[in-house]
């Protein structure tokens, strides 16, 4: 039984990881009070939750009396078979993609234990000073319908699954962005029978994606690795078989290993 104060160590885990969830890409430094706004805890609760991640590494002071995620919690994420197997594996196959397009690379796993809220997660990422800015980062989360990697992932699932996460409305990102069921569902099956998904200014204007998903592994979550390029430079049938061979080779990479 946990106390009431939720001193428990099941608790104190929900606390600090409800602290650790605070911090955003927009927001990834916090003072100890907007942390307590946004938990809802106490300031004397909130500055002893603080003392022991700070002991332990998991965050970090930084200037203007603010707290920032600590390098343990990277540490720790670096131990993951995401990082261990897969990035690793798929890095120099990711930089040769890039070396032969010139365009933004991202490596993507399906993120989310129920459909109704799973995501894209960005796991890997090539880009270069030539390179369509775009809003996905390593360790940034995408939606699955509207990204060339989120809609390789959906192609891979089954009719169960998918049943589940279409009962959740989908977001318009763009006015191009398909969020109709049976339109989607219709993309999924021309990207089951082409072997790669495309999609167009759906995310972003002016920007095309072409992506596919890696055979599954396992003790792997699903993958899958695509390019970002503009609109004007979106030659899809050159780019969907350089994606493909890459999609092929990490694989290869990932089982040898």
């Amino acid at each position: 039984m946990g106390s009431a104060d939720g001193s428990s160590p099941q608790g104190i885990l929900d606390r600090a990881l409800g602290v650790l969830g605070c911090f955003t890409e927009d927001e990834p430094a916090l003072t100890a009070a907007e942390l307590s706004e946004r938990t809802g805890l106490p300031a004397s609760t909130m500055h002893r939750l603080i003392g022991a991640l700070l002991r332990h590494g998991l965050m970090v002071r930084v200037p203007d009396h603010r707290y920032a995620v600590g390098p343990r919690l990277w540490e720790l994420g670096e131990l993951s078979p995401m990082s261990l197997r897969l990035r690793e594996r798929a890095i120099p196959h990711l930089v040769r993609l890039y070396e032969a397009t010139g365009e933004n690379v991202h490596l993507a796993v399906l993120d989310g234990a129920e459909p109704e809220r799973a995501t894209v997660l960005y796991v890997g990422r090539i880009t270069g000073r030539l390179s369509i800015p775009t809003i996905s980062r390593a360790g940034g989360r995408g939606p699955l319908h509207a990204t060339g990697v989120g809609r390789a992932l959906l192609a891979t699932r089954d009719e169960i699954w998918l049943e589940r996460y279409l009962r959740v409305p989908r977001e318009r990102e763009t006015a191009h962005t398909i969020t109709g069921e049976a339109e989607l569902r219709a993309e999924l099956e021309r990207t089951r029978a082409r072997g790669y998904a495309s999609t167009r200014e759906e995310m972003t204007l002016g920007n095309v994606s072409v992506a596919v998903a890696l055979p599954q592994v396992d003790g792997l979550p699903p993958a899958a690795i695509g390019l970002v390029v503009h609109l004007n430079r979106a030659d899809e049938r050159r780019l969907s078989a350089l994606v493909v061979q890459s999609a092929r080779e990490i694989h290869a990479a990932i089982r040898q290993a």
